[in-house]
């Protein structure tokens, strides 16, 4: 993928003289798993003419008078309506987005009214337009283990150049920028390490760039942030940036960014940016967990064991990551288990705040912690705190597809017994399914009533091993699913048969 196939991104001239090649328009990936990211649709870029970079950043809709009505549900074809009908016609004073929204106006910014000027393309820069090379990817890895040390700064420098030369973008982010500085470079660590592996490289593309619709993310918008990371880089390497690395980046940065416009591109022929839910009921079943049962406002697609990126109407442009707790329900309904932490924004708000009637945005599901019911395999599964949602929808798709002679061993783990507000419910389960074995454990309390298990759950787990023949589910805090992974590896099983979504390794 060229550089110049990003559009307005700037070629840079070649280290070395090369006979200039015709443009080729990147081929269109698969297409895309739905994963977390909502807003306007992406449009396509201009397309190459004449083997030059289209100067051109695509058409952007004008800012609307009035809020946007929300479309009626739309079912598949072979989906057959459940009844219930469309919750809203319209969102006033909700947190819905796009130009013009009440988060734009709060920074007195015209997000998204127009698109950022593009630079005028140079033609004829046969350097930028190939693919890259393996010198490219040792230079790109050796740059980024030279800013690795002041990741800090050179993020920040990275942001202060966005809004400052585009100060249109600033209403698409967050108030406080301290965790997504941390999701850049971990981002870019991420594609840097895969760049030598293109399946796996377009696979975490396409959940990004898919994903980045509920931001707000449009074409246009990824030839401004490829100079600003250029400019923020060449900052910051010192002595080691040459034009060799620059063109090493920018040759990335075209096959990145085309990969994540494709992968929007694809994904807005089937789903909406971003999905309207109300709560509809909010439940609390400890001091600091809540569950809440969601009615989107259309048809909401996801597999047992995923997950969904949700933002409040308190906290704007804020997301974050709750896993489905039941399996697809006839009536739609969706249901997550929410636990308030420490300096939580969204947890918080979502347990002690929110309430039957307020409306949330979700973004499409992701994750990759599925059942393959075609396997048959045994499965393990450990839960800690509310990591045992996701582990409850995965029994509850079991029961559906039926066991067909597989056991389905359950470790759900908490500090104190009083904390297992899901095992009362997990048992008579058990007593349905004689598949299915639910042993709680608790980790911090000596006397542990009701035939629980005492100790940490990964070790807990550990002493009924061997598990030869399961594949393993986890959830819970990242500690405890490291932790969980690294004892079962050592209990014979492999990488492989491991699945979880830790959301501090998918940022």
């Amino acid at each position: 993928m060229a550089a110049s196939d990003v559009p307005g991104l700037l070629p840079v001239a070649p280290a070395a003289p090369a006979p200039a090649a015709p443009a080729t328009p990147a081929a269109e990936p698969a297409e895309a798993e739905p994963e977390p990211e909502p807003e306007a649709a992406v449009d396509r870029p201009a397309e190459e003419d004449g083997g030059t970079a289209a100067a051109a950043l695509p058409a952007i809709p004008a800012k609307p008078s009035e809020p946007p009505l929300i479309p009626a549900p739309s079912l598949p074809q072979d989906v057959h309506p459940t009844g219930y009908q469309p919750l809203f016609t319209d969102a006033p004073g909700l947190n819905w987005a796009g130009p013009g929204d009440s988060w734009s106006r709060a920074w007195a910014l015209e997000t998204l009214a127009e698109a950022p000027a593009a630079p005028a393309a140079a033609p004829g820069q046969p350097g930028a337009l190939q693919p890259p090379t393996a010198e490219d990817i040792e230079l790109i890895r050796a740059t980024l283990a030279v800013v690795e040390p002041v990741a800090d700064r050179a993020t920040a420098h990275f942001y202060a150049l966005i809004f400052v030369n585009h100060p249109e973008v600033r209403a698409l982010f967050p108030a406080a920028m301290d965790v997504q500085r941390d999701r850049l470079f971990h981002a870019l660590l991420m594609a840097a390490a895969s760049a030598d592996d293109p399946a796996g490289l377009t696979a975490y593309l396409t959940r990004l760039g898919s994903g980045h619709r509920k931001y707000g993310t449009l074409s246009g918008h990824y030839a401004p942030v490829g100079e600003c990371l250029i400019a923020a880089l060449a900052r910051y390497c010192g002595s080691r940036w040459d034009t060799r690395t620059e063109l090493a980046w920018r040759r990335v940065y075209g096959l990145v960014s085309s990969i994540m416009i494709g992968a929007a591109e694809q994904a807005a022929r089937t789903s909406p940016p971003w999905w309207q839910a109300e709560v509809v009921a909010h439940e609390r079943r400890t001091r600091d967990i809540a569950v809440l049962t969601l009615r989107p406002d259309q048809a909401y697609p996801y597999r047992a064991g995923q997950y969904a990126t949700v933002e409040t109407p308190w906290w704007p442009r804020v997301w974050r990551h709750f896993s489905f707790s039941t399996a697809p329900r006839p009536d739609g309904l969706l249901t997550f288990h929410v636990k308030a932490v420490q300096a939580g924004w969204v947890s918080n708000a979502l347990v002690h705040r929110a309430g039957p009637g307020d409306v949330l945005r979700l973004g499409p599901a992701a994750g990759g912690m599925v059942v393959d019911h075609a396997a048959h395999a045994n499965l393990l599964c450990v839960g800690g705190g509310t990591g045992i949602a996701p582990i409850s929808a995965l029994i509850e798709e079991v029961a559906e597809h039926g066991a067909a002679g597989r056991s389905v061993e359950v470790f759900y783990g908490a500090r104190q017994s009083s904390e297992l507000y899901e095992l009362e419910r997990l048992r008579g389960l058990a007593e349905l399914h004689p598949w299915l074995t639910v042993r709680p454990v608790v980790s911090e309390q000596q006397a542990v009533p009701g035939g629980a298990l005492a100790g940490e759950l990964p070790e807990v787990v550990a002493r009924y091993a061997p598990w030869h023949g399961f594949r393993a589910y986890l959830s819970g805090p990242p500690a405890m699913v490291r932790r969980g992974t690294a004892a079962l590896k050592r209990s014979g099983l492999r990488s492989r048969d491991i699945h979880h979504d830790l959301v501090d390794d998918l940022a």
